[in-house]
């Protein structure tokens, strides 16, 4: 963002004229990161200098917030000029998220036809491809020429949200092949569609959920995919763009989950109030700060071994610590996999049988670099055998990075197979179960080896 344009936005010294000169040089994102950053009511002014024909699109680019405010500073022909234009998968997200009064002033301003269009794809689950989907995709028959092709491309195209690929529908509106741009256009004049469309066509369905359909984009490296009913019938497309959308905030979500995050990650950061971010964050926090009772239970079940040997305690932040972060590294790794669709309920015994032996390759380096420091610290003391020592400190060190990894990998499966989000079985939850496998481990030991 050029900081620069938004003080002469903010300056109301430049004249309509050359705000327009300005505008007409940049790209519809630039204005928009623009218009976002500038003062509201200047921003609403230079929104109203811009050319129809990018209205809509810079619209389409400007935080959810401004568009909010947009609308409700704009007259009831000017949001209808930008609606008329604005793509569905766009005018979607604005009425989903807006407040009743904004989204009932958008409805009342587009044509009916768009109307019923935004109903029906609202109508479609959350998360799923129909949600995200758009239904202006350009339509051909097989029967049609190369030519006849060209010319609905030509009429129909300048509305539709991407003309490279085509769709090609029977007289039932099933799918029954895809041909792109550049197939038409060398292709001779005279030359059916059906014989020059793929056939195999890849699609979804619009109730699959829309981070499968992401997984396709990603495998078949897609600009777009066409979306069907259950009798294959097409009722709209999703494209790159859309799916990028979608990436980032499954990531996202999957990424505060993980960290015992629950908030709503449509909302930029600096534009969440402290209040709503603590509250997103306060229950994971509860929940660990109560699950500590537990290990404080389990030290306090040992307090007789720790009276007699009081260096133990040194050791259990280390080994708490350690089992915690194997078992993130584990829950990380796996939830990852699963979400790339790498990883599957029928691999759980492949996954812990490869985490076992990872756990055992960490915990050898630990273990000996733990036993040296340990012997060192502890060579000539009067209380304890530092050689032992460093033996039942290592040992308990190796159990605790192979539990840890053996449970860091089963919980997200498992939570997969209860129909449940993995990504809340990572770290918060995982470190809460190791810690206090951990304490057990390490002190039934030191009570066997000393004879506490």
């Amino acid at each position: 963002m050029d900081k620069n344009i938004v003080n002469i936005i903010n300056s109301e010294s430049q004249t309509a004229d050359e705000l327009r000169v300005l505008f007409a040089h940049m790209n519809a994102v630039d204005i928009a990161d623009v218009l976002e950053h500038a003062d509201e009511r200047q921003a609403v002014a230079a929104f109203r200098l811009l050319d129809e024909s990018v209205a809509a699109e810079v619209f389409s680019y400007v935080a959810q917030e401004r568009q909010i405010a947009l609308v409700g500073a704009l007259t009831d022909f000017e949001v209808k000029e930008i609606m008329e234009d604005l793509n569905v998968d766009d005018m979607v997200d604005l009425i989903e998220e807006a407040p009743e009064d904004v989204s009932k002033r958008v409805l009342e301003n587009v044509s009916p036809e768009k109307s019923e269009i935004v109903d029906r794809i609202m109508d479609y689950p959350d998360h799923s491809a129909g949600s995200v989907m758009t239904t202006e995709v350009v339509e051909l028959r097989a029967n049609m020429t190369a030519n006849d092709a060209l010319h609905t491309i030509r009429s129909s195209g300048v509305d539709k949200e991407t003309i490279y690929t085509c769709y090609v529908i029977d007289d039932e509106r099933k799918l029954i092949g895809v041909v792109t741009a550049d197939t038409l256009l060398y292709a001779p004049l005279a030359e059916k569609v059906g014989n020059i469309m793929e056939t195999n066509v890849i699609s979804a369905q619009a109730s699959d959920d829309r981070e499968d359909v992401s997984l396709q984009f990603s495998k078949y490296d897609l600009l777009a995919l066409p979306v069907v009913n259950r009798s294959n019938q097409l009722v709209g497309i999703v494209t790159v763009d859309d799916i990028l959308d979608v990436m980032q905030a499954e990531d996202t979500e999957d990424f505060e989950k993980m960290a015992g995050i629950i908030s709503d990650s449509d909302v930029p950061y600096m534009k969440t109030g402290v209040v709503k971010h603590a509250r997103s964050r306060i229950m994971w926090l509860l929940i660990m700060m109560l699950s500590a009772a537990i290990a404080g239970a389990i030290i306090t079940t040992f307090e007789d071994a720790m009276q007699e040997l009081t260096m133990l305690v040194v050791f259990i932040p280390m080994l708490m610590g350690a089992g915690g972060n194997a078992g993130g590294q584990a829950s990380t790794v796996i939830i990852r996999g699963m979400a790339l669709g790498e990883i599957a309920m029928s691999d759980i015994a492949k996954l812990i049988w490869r985490e076992v032996r990872i756990a055992l390759v960490c915990g050898l380096v630990l273990g000996i670099v733990n036993f040296g420091r340990v012997v060192f610290m502890y060579r000539g003391s009067a209380d304890v055998d530092s050689i032992l020592l460093g033996v039942v400190v290592s040992f308990s060190l190796v159990v605790t990075l192979v539990v840890a990894k053996g449970i860091g990998c089963t919980l997200p499966l498992l939570a997969k197979a209860l129909k449940m989000d993995p990504s809340i079985m990572a770290a918060p939850m995982v470190t809460t179960i190791v810690d206090c496998t951990a304490l057990i481990v390490f002190f039934s030991f030191a009570r066997v080896a000393f004879g506490l």
